[in-house]
């Protein structure tokens, strides 16, 4: 039975998901409200994967995703949401996210996403897919995405600062010493050109409009 790290922070959505997977071949071992209630609880509970909420307090779901696959932790993560930009499913899809479900057709669609993720394949809302494949395909989709030519780690790093985290608490978040992050983030202004910590806040900003 595989052990699942639940992180959602409406309760009747969770209690849902509980129910839906109360008889299946998925144990919910521990549940979470916000994204950093999450990362603090990885450990302990040792799950097999992950079932995030995109968004949440504190913390997205695709913030720690970005956290674990910077850190090479490549367990299988499932994202869950009500909606989402076509841009943050690239990014989500460019960080090896393995399913993405929308909470509307959960009943229906979470345990065949589970089901799939469990046996490595990958699962993806089809109509959130193919507005994500557009959106890859497009002649402009460099341009609609600065920083996609960051590393994950880089990517990781940069989500941080846009969050207003200083060098030292980026460098606790993902495991670095504060002098690594300085040496990533001189990489990152020069990969999207720019020249400051406000500069790239607001390219981030940018994006995610």
């Amino acid at each position: 039975m595989a052990r699942v790290l639940v992180a959602e922070d409406d309760p009747l959505t969770l209690a849902g998901i509980e129910v839906l997977l109360a008889n299946s071949n998925f144990q919910v071992v521990v549940t979470a409200s916000t994204g950093v209630e999450a990362m603090d609880k990885l450990a302990a509970a040792r799950p097999d994967l992950l079932v995030l909420d995109v968004e949440m307090p504190e913390r997205s779901g695709l913030d720690v995703l970005r956290t674990l696959r910077s850190r090479g932790d490549q367990r299988p993560v499932v994202l869950l949401t009500g909606s989402i930009k076509d841009a943050r499913v690239q990014e989500a899809m460019q960080l090896g996210v393995n399913g993405l479900v929308i909470k509307a057709n959960a009943p229906r669609d979470l345990l065949l996403c589970l089901e799939a993720v469990a046996q490595g394949r990958r699962w993806f809302d089809q109509e959130t897919l193919q507005r994500a494949m557009e959106l890859v395909q497009s002649p402009t989709a460099a341009k609609r995405d600065p920083l996609q030519g960051l590393s994950d780690r880089e990517r990781a790093i940069a989500a941080l600062v846009q969050r207003g985290l200083r060098n030292k608490e980026v460098a606790a978040e993902l495991g670095l010493t504060e002098g690594t992050v300085k040496v990533h983030l001189h990489k990152i202004f020069d990969k999207v050109n720019v020249r400051s910590r406000t500069e790239l806040i607001l390219l981030a900003k940018d994006q995610g409009d």
